[in-house]
């Protein structure tokens, strides 16, 4: 047996991965804005990172609290005077309104800042618990693509193939799928600018999605892989190829979506997808992950 193109022969684990950043993009010349846009950055920033930053607003208001405290000696029971660390878990009980009971407020400065810091606790944790609540209700769908794109004949025509896998192998339904191209373009005034433009294909949609799916493009005159020497034009104008894929996830209850890019070096001439679907017991169709990524030569 030909070994594969593109992976080992040998029996592996494919671990999911997750649809990369579209175009990291750098900026300037925007104005200063106190905070900047926070909600946003807590949403898309990586879950360590999210938690660190909540975990150390938390320590940084208690900590200023606690030496608010510490201004009023004996202003709390039970906290030895001139302890610090008496004052800030005092603090901490107050801002998640914990309240054991063993320390409490005896003076009007101290009930005064418990006042402030429960305020403050209330919008924090509502807050807080609202971002992170939004971070994990968002539906994403666990959609798989191939590192590699083959190039194969279909019929005596030449087609550029991808595959994509429901890693959840539950069902998608009506699930769309577009691949398009970015590519500089000079226009007659003699500007450049980046276009995109989307490839024909064979099927764009499917009425389920729960499997696999191998998406098509024939490479005909139409096409911009048409011809001698034409994924070497596109090569040498830096060209990307991105797909995204669209659907009703029947688990979720919500519209899902996927995307992924390649480069022109991720295609494979001549080549095919190593066959992942079987059949185990009863008859049950199985999926092989192990070779999803492995491509064959013709």
């Amino acid at each position: 047996m030909t070994p594969p193109l593109h992976e080992p022969a040998e029996p592996k684990t494919i671990r999911y991965r997750p649809s990369p950043a579209f175009g990291a993009v750098r900026s300037r010349g925007q104005a200063r804005e106190l905070g900047g846009d926070m909600y946003f950055a807590f949403l898309t920033w990586p879950l360590w990172k999210f938690s660190a930053v909540v975990a150390a607003l938390v320590l940084a208001v208690n900590t200023l609290f606690a030496l608010l405290y510490m201004l009023d000696p004996g202003g709390i029971t039970n906290a030895r005077e001139g302890s610090f660390e008496d004052a800030f878990f005092f603090s901490v009980q107050t801002l998640a309104t914990i309240g054991y009971g063993t320390m409490a407020p005896q003076t009007r400065y101290a009930h005064v800042v418990v006042t402030i810091e429960s305020i403050l606790g209330v919008l924090a944790v509502g807050s807080l618990a609202g971002i992170a609540f939004a971070r994990l209700s968002r539906p994403k769908a666990r959609v798989l693509f191939t590192d590699k794109m083959v190039v194969r004949p279909r019929n005596g025509v030449p087609h550029l193939q991808l595959r994509v896998a429901n890693w959840r192998a539950n069902l998608i339904v009506e699930a769309n799928v577009r691949v398009f191209l970015l590519r500089a373009e000079r226009t007659t005034e003699g500007e450049m600018s980046r276009v995109p433009r989307d490839l024909v294909l064979v099927r764009s949609s499917t009425p389920v999605f729960f499997l696999t799916w191998t998406v098509m493009h024939a490479i005909d005159e139409a096409s911009p892989f048409y011809g001698e020497g034409a994924i070497e034009k596109l090569r040498a104008e830096g060209v990307q190829i991105y797909v995204s894929l669209t659907g009703y996830d029947q688990t979720l209850g919500q519209t899902v979506h996927a995307y992924w890019e390649y480069s022109v070096d991720d295609i494979v001439q001549s080549a095919r997808f190593a066959d992942v679907i079987g059949f185990g017991g009863g008859r049950a169709r199985e999926i092989d992950f192990g070779k999803f990524h492995d491509v064959e030569p013709l």
